[in-house]
């Protein structure tokens, strides 16, 4: 489904009972909302799901950059005024993560809680010139250019040899983002700093991360779960960037239980 939001068009999936509480789930820079085909059939028992693609991904506009997380925020809080939705869970994975903090911190009266999966609050400045490059070469040569060492990042190498269909869905994932809406995303992505917007955040927070994560490690979480007043943080065994695919059975436990908790189903 497709809706008119913050002058662009989203595309979206709302699943799920009727009048349960919904969860909305935020995808990676280079996914797009299918990034969570082994949480939906989960969560949709008991919740109303709603997934969305970020602007420059998916079905959703792109627009030319660089976007900034701020105009990222304004999206979701627009799609979720359009679709009618008051208040709802929010999960969000790296990119979608970044998201959820500014969302919890200036939002706070859309939420019941906030659950930030691989993320950081922050990009250390030296990190600018690996950025730049990515961004160059997603423009000059196409995603594919760039899809290899992305997917090398996003999967411990034991899941990559043996989940053969799993990482070929994802790399199509990749291959098929704009990179337009990449590089307006990465540019966003490059100069994060939001690490004093975690004071603000009230709502309850899950923080899930793989412990055998290159690109936002167990430290980068620990960095926000100190800053997030009773903030609660986990890290996953076994897993790299996109935990929530390489360790779903326990992913889905771990946020069903939290959200679980602050839900009256």
């Amino acid at each position: 489904m497709k809706i008119e939001a913050n002058g662009i068009s989203i595309g979206y999936d709302l699943d799920g009972p009727a009048n349960a509480p919904v969860i909305t789930m935020s995808h990676s820079l280079a996914a797009n909302r299918d990034m969570w085909w082994l949480q939906t059939g989960a969560l949709q028992q008991n919740y109303r799901v709603l997934r969305y693609d970020t602007r420059g991904h998916g079905e959703t506009s792109v627009t030319q950059g660089p976007y900034s997380i701020a105009l990222l925020v304004d999206d979701v809080v627009a799609l979720l005024d359009a679709i009618g939705i008051g208040k709802t869970h929010f999960v969000g994975l790296s990119m979608g993560g970044m998201i959820g903090q500014l969302l919890a911190a200036n939002h706070p009266g859309k939420l019941h809680s906030v659950t930030l999966c691989a993320t950081a609050c922050r990009m250390a400045p030296e990190m600018a010139p690996v950025w730049d490059e990515r961004i160059k070469s997603a423009k000059d040569n196409g995603m594919v250019a760039i899809s290899e060492t992305t997917i090398e990042r996003w999967f411990t190498q034991p899941y990559l040899t043996s989940n053969k269909a799993e990482v070929e869905r994802i790399t199509h994932m990749i291959e098929t983002t704009s990179a337009t809406g990449f590089a307006g995303c990465g540019q966003a992505i490059k100069i994060l700093d939001q690490l004093e917007d975690l004071a603000r955040i009230t709502v309850p927070t899950s923080i899930l991360v793989g412990a055998d994560d290159p690109s936002t490690p167990p430290a980068a979480s620990e960095v926000i779960n100190k800053h997030v007043k009773d903030s609660k943080m986990e890290v996953i065994e076994n897993s790299s960037h996109l935990l929530n695919v390489e360790q779903s059975r326990l992913f889905n436990e771990t946020l069903l239980a939290f959200v679980d908790g602050q839900t009256n189903i």
